[in-house]
């Protein structure tokens, strides 16, 4: 990252790094298995053909109590006919009817799907029996414009196991941090195009990073579903609280849009030709009119704000997570790491139960006790994307960046071979190594194992595979081209492995009359 910064830096205002985008979930443990479920059951005495009218009770005290709280908010209630409706749409036109700048917004209910215990009967045992089920039930929404965290929600599922999810903006949540702080800004939707102090800023982004996050939810949540609290008696059951989707992004802050402009193409074919990203959209943006504008602010931010503008958004996807990176509010280059699985990443942990013991690197949990280590992975994979957007410009001569690579080397006393990167092996290599993918967490064996061999080949063992891979990687690290992850069994590009593939990336479909041209 500090390689890209560097290369443009007459032609940035600086860059920026946190959450945009949480997506949260509260699960009622105890509620969300069939062992649990069923224990409960067993504990408070509900047999089996009571449990649908037991449900349909706490359902319907569930919504009496939220609508309650919703007549004593004085917000609108309104009940949605389609789920593919725009809430947030919707919720921001009621506020702006309503005249509604700061408070509980509105309260939307709505039919969707849901994962919930049912009984059914087992025709083979004779019996009733619970089952988890895909089915639909009504979830309540409470849309809020929090003087902290800014636009947001939470709803509730109203059936079994009454599970809360919620939506929070790292951006929104600085832009009132900034506000209280007295600091300039322009902010297009959840993107800010200039800041007037940028270390500030990331200061306070950083300040997130020590929130109690169990504390805040809890505070955000429960005082529109404080029945949950009560409807289970007088042993309510705790909600744990854990993060589905994360959105970390690192946003460089062009001084002119002309800048990023003539940048972007390259970055953009960087992207889809070295990195081989399927996946591409285009889509047409505008800067709001409304967008606050600091009056000593002058020149191309202000010229250009009506303007529209074709974004194209580059993005890459390993084990559902991914990282892209887009062009917004014009002036604003995006790289941004969605992690929806976690446990391919690492996170050092001590036994709760034994603090004396020394810590271990374990898997990581979407539980927000690890929410400090998952910005961490983030932060990193921005890094490592925007250093091989820094590499797509090498000022190196082709020769220059191939030559050690095609020279004998040595990894400890054993002798490796040369590379060729033309040669239809190694130039697969090549390929597989400058997919963006790995830029979130690296590559493992098994990974370019199924890349170099084709499906059909059957000839070879699956050992024999995995052996065949496990040389070529120790050929890439004798030859520099990728490093080990620490305490796992992963590899990443070295900053020679970005400009190498790279380069041969680029050049290779170049016709031979074009090289003798440049040549000439």
């Amino acid at each position: 990252m500090k390689a890209f910064l560097k290369k443009h830096q007459k032609n940035i205002f600086g860059s920026i790094n946190g959450w945009d985008r949480l997506s949260i979930r509260g699960t009622i443990r105890w509620l969300s298995s069939l062992a649990g479920i069923g224990s409960y059951l067993s504990i408070n005495r509900i047999l089996h053909k009571d449990f649908g009218q037991w449900a349909e009770s706490m359902t319907e005290t569930i919504r009496s109590s939220c609508k309650a709280v919703a007549d004593q908010l004085n917000i609108e209630k309104r009940y949605l006919q389609s789920s593919a409706l725009n809430k947030e749409a919707i919720a921001k036109e009621i506020a702006r009817t309503n005249g509604i700048e700061s408070g509980p917004i509105c309260m939307l209910s709505v039919v969707e799907p849901s994962y919930s215990p049912s009984v059914v009967g087992n025709r083979s045992s004779q019996k009733l029996e619970i089952q988890m089920r895909h089915r639909r039930c009504i979830w309540l929404y409470f849309y809020f414009n929090d003087p902290n965290w800014g636009l947001g929600h939470f709803r509730l599922q109203t059936w079994l196991p009454f599970t809360i999810k919620g939506c929070l903006n790292g951006r929104e949540w600085l832009s009132r941090q900034m506000d209280q702080q007295g600091i300039d800004y322009i902010q297009s939707d959840n993107c800010f195009r200039w800041i007037s102090d940028i270390d500030r800023a990331q200061e306070l982004f950083d300040q997130q990073q020590r929130l109690d996050w169990n504390e805040a939810f809890e505070n955000l949540a429960f005082p529109y579903f404080g029945v949950m609290k009560e409807v289970f008696g007088e042993q309510p059951l705790e909600y744990y609280w854990s993060v589905d989707e994360s959105e970390w992004a690192t946003d460089v802050m062009f001084r002119k849009t002309e800048d990023l402009d003539r940048l972007f193409p390259l970055l953009t074919r960087y992207g889809m030709d070295v990195t081989d990203s399927a996946n591409v959209l285009r889509f047409l943006g505008k800067i709001p009119s409304s967008a606050p504008m600091p009056g000593r602010l002058t020149g191309d931010l202000r010229s250009n704000r009506r303007r529209r503008y074709e974004g194209v958004r580059v993005k890459h996807w390993y084990d559902r997570n991914s990282i892209k990176m887009y062009n917004k509010a014009g002036n604003v280059l995006r790289v941004e790491t969605t992690i929806n699985n976690p446990r391919g990443f690492k996170v050092y942990r001590t036994d709760p139960e034994s603090p004396q013991e020394p810590g271990k690197w374990t898997k990581m949990r979407k539980g927000i006790s690890d929410i400090h280590r998952r910005s961490e992975v983030s932060q990193k994979a921005n890094e490592r994307y925007l250093e091989s957007l820094a590499a797509c410009e090498s000022e190196m001569t082709l020769k220059q960046c191939t030559e050690s690579v095609c020279q004998r080397t040595r990894l400890g006393k054993q002798p490796i071979r040369a590379m060729n990167p033309w040669n239809s092996e190694d130039y697969r290599l090549i390929e597989f190594l400058a997919q963006g993918q790995w830029e979130i967490n690296g590559f493992r064996n098994k990974d370019l194992t199924a890349f170099i061999f084709d499906s059909s080949e059957t000839h070879r063992t699956a050992k024999q595979k995995s052996s065949r891979s496990t040389r070529l990687i120790r050929m890439l690290r004798a030859h520099g081209l990728i490093k080990k992850v620490p305490r796992t069994h992963r590899y990443m590009l070295t900053d020679k492995g970005y400009s190498i593939t790279a380069l041969i990336k680029a050049s290779s479909p170049v016709q031979a009359e074009q090289i003798i041209a440049l040549a000439a």
